[in-house]
């Protein structure tokens, strides 16, 4: 808007480039507004590899970054990133990690609160540590937090970025002071050319020096620069035949920087309840049919109590009338839409920011709205995602999570559980409260209880968005989940499948779950059903942790019957058999029953099992000839005689008939 102090961008936090929705400039979990949501079943991996790629081509390198990239070469180092809000700090640490990685590394976030998993750093892990929203109150804890992430950081010889608070340079702790690297914003133009040039726009030089961009580029923060590149490019795409870059330009700036009071000089014109609705419902539901504005109007009056007009329908200005007053289009499809680009950003924003009163009702008729009969559920799914846009900014998270509740709360009857993961999946992807709703999750699924429903949601989002970006935070949630004994079988056996899809692919994540489901009591049976399925090589993707394996096999050995562990053997020894897993096997079970004669004897007489007689259920990939199979059982009957000091004895082929050790 403009003001005494000069000419700024008003931030749309709306789809203002063609492509990618809200960008945040980070890769980890910062999904847009408009990206598909969790029940479009999209591929989150390319997702987030796909940010990555954009957030390479458009940085521009801030004073300092330099200084801060030579500092993080070193194993084991701790940078910390400081800097005046909208210079892009966190995009800065993103890609320092990224410069910094080697083949086959990984990039975490750290939580800002140490959860009940401790750190297990290796020297090819990269973390960021975003600190930039925490208050003066809650510094002090935080430090902390970073100083122990810092001790395991230098003692793996991995590396870590930290934002640190703008404005609290002052309360950094004397031993981490000499980590902070000061960031210095960016050329604005070169930021705003480089965004342009990403998104294929041309332009000339020249072209930049015109109104009041080179004042934004002064003072605009990176991610608006980057947002009014957006713009540009959606009023190319919007454009007739014949228009050119200034013509994208001067509409994409006046949407920047001019609706704000547009907007308010709109209000002054329509004063009316039943206006205004419209056209917060307008804004709301932009793009959907008219009847899905006429409806969510109705209902949004509703909510706030306003009496209904009197005078009879007919006497009353049609829909297209109305619409006509309040600069709505109804195109040919039917859809309605705003003429101003960008305008339907201005008006959500508008009413968030002038009417702070009433934001919790605007929460309540957004829930109302969801059971609107004429919502379909691109309707319903736009405004999930224009609420959460317009709740965030404004500091309101805990208004989502009143939703997520109302919408799986038995009520609810499983209705609106997409809109409840979509919302929740809004707040995982906002780069200041994604933390926060990751927290939340955890208060979830530790709670007393909690909805069925809502357990369901949890499940699928942690597995289809956490995971991808947070594994170790995802199988956390995911292990309360799927050992919740008051939670229905079939959300245990999801969030199992979940939990053993996750450790299945990864050594670390293997070894840390098998370390959890270990506990110094005797395991309860949940853990033992968990360890059992995670020790079949069937679906392994991985080469387990041989010393958690060992454990593993050895609870289960301990904790269930010979009938439930017995194929997993089998299949192992398949596995080798065919070549798909080494020696190493053979060794890791006869440790796990070392010591004890009736494991053993148990070891031995399955494997003669298996040699004399293939199971039926065999998975096509470990079947193996009848001769194949005794050359393996020969040589592991002889390795469990050797563990029983006993030898000489007669090989698996001509022990068939005892079917046990001795």
């Amino acid at each position: 808007m403009t003001g005494p102090g000069g000419t700024s961008i008003s931030d749309p936090q709306g789809p203002v480039h063609s492509g990618g929705g809200d960008q945040n400039n980070t890769y980890y979990y910062s999904i847009g507004l408009r990206e598909p949501l969790v029940r479009a079943g999209v591929d989150r991996l390319e997702i987030v590899r796909e940010h990555r790629r954009r957030l390479a081509k458009c940085f521009v390198w801030p004073g300092g970054y330099a200084r801060a990239a030579d500092r993080l070469a070193q194993p084991g180092a701790v940078v910390l990133l400081e800097g005046a809000p909208g210079v892009g700090r966190r995009s800065a640490a993103t890609m320092l990690l990224m410069g910094a990685s080697v083949p086959g590394s990984r990039i975490e976030e750290l939580p800002t609160v140490r959860e009940e998993e401790p750190l297990d750093a290796s020297p090819d892990d990269r973390y960021l540590l975003d600190l930039s929203s925490i208050g003066d109150g809650d510094y002090p804890a935080a430090q902390r937090t970073l100083m122990s992430y810092r001790a395991l950081v230098e003692e793996s010889g991995a590396r870590l970025v930290a934002v640190t608070p703008p404005g609290l340079e002052w309360m950094l702790d004397a031993e981490l002071a000499p980590l902070a690297v000061y960031l210095e914003r960016p050329s604005g133009r070169a930021v705003f050319s480089r965004h342009l040039r990403v998104w294929g726009v041309r332009f000339e030089h020249e072209q930049l020096d015109h109104g009041d961009l080179p004042h934004l580029f002064e003072t605009a923060p990176v991610r608006e620069l980057d947002r009014l590149a957006g713009l540009v490019v959606q009023a190319r795409g919007r454009a007739g035949p014949g228009t050119n870059f200034e013509h994208w330009r001067d509409e994409a700036v006046a949407a920047a920087t001019n609706w704000s009071q547009q907007v308010a000089g709109d209000l002054r014109q329509h004063r009316g309840a039943e206006e205004r609705a419209l056209l917060l419902a307008a804004s709301m539901t932009s793009g959907g049919p008219a009847d899905s504005v006429l409806s969510t109007a109705h209902s949004l009056l509703g909510v706030l109590g306003h009496p209904q007009d009197e005078t009879p329908r007919l006497a009353r200005a049609g829909l297209g009338e109305q619409f006509e007053e309040l600069a709505l289009a109804r195109e040919d499809d039917g859809r309605v839409r705003f003429a101003r680009l960008a305008y339907d950003d201005a008006v959500r924003r508008h009413f968030w920011e002038n009417f702070p009163d009433l934001r919790a009702d605007f929460r309540d008729w957004v829930g109302a709205c969801m059971e609107l009969p004429g919502l379909g559920a691109e309707d319903r799914a736009r405004l999930v995602a224009r609420f959460a846009e317009q709740a965030l900014r404004t500091d309101r998270p805990d208004d989502l999570h009143l939703l997520i509740e109302k919408w799986t709360h038995p009520s609810a009857a499983g209705q609106l559980r997409s809109e409840a993961a979509a919302a929740l999946e809004l707040g995982l992807s906002h780069e200041r409260y994604g933390s926060r709703f990751r927290s939340h999750v955890y208060q979830w699924v530790t709670t007393a209880r909690m909805a069925p429903d809502l357990a369901r949601v949890l499940t699928v989002v942690c597995r289809q968005v956490m995971a991808v970006t947070h594994p170790e935070q995802a199988m956390v949630r995911l292990r309360h989940l799927a050992l919740r004994q008051e939670n229905p079988e079939d959300i245990r056996a999801e969030a199992r499948s979940a939990l053993l899809e996750l450790a299945r692919g990864n050594r670390r994540l293997y070894g840390r779950l098998v370390h959890r489901l270990l506990p110094r009591a005797r395991p309860a049976d949940g853990c033992l059903e968990v360890l059992l399925a995670l020790l079949d090589p069937a679906e392994l993707r991985v080469h387990p942790p041989w010393q958690a394996f060992v454990f593993a096999w050895r609870a289960v050995m301990a904790g269930k019957s010979v009938r439930a562990w017995s194929p997993s053997v089998q299949h192992w020894l398949a596995a080798l058999t065919r070549r798909r897993a080494g020696e190493e096997v053979l060794n890791a079970l006869l440790l796990a029953a070392y010591g004890d004669r009736d494991l053993l004897n148990q070891l031995y007489a399955t494997t003669c099992d298996w040699a004399e007689s293939e199971p039926a259920d065999m998975p096509e990939g470990l079947r193996a000839r009848r001769d194949d199979r005794v050359r393996t059982a020969d040589r592991f009957c002889r390795e469990i005689d050797l563990a029983q000091g006993v030898g000489g004895l007669a090989s698996a082929a001509s022990a068939r008939g005892t079917r046990e050790g001795p």
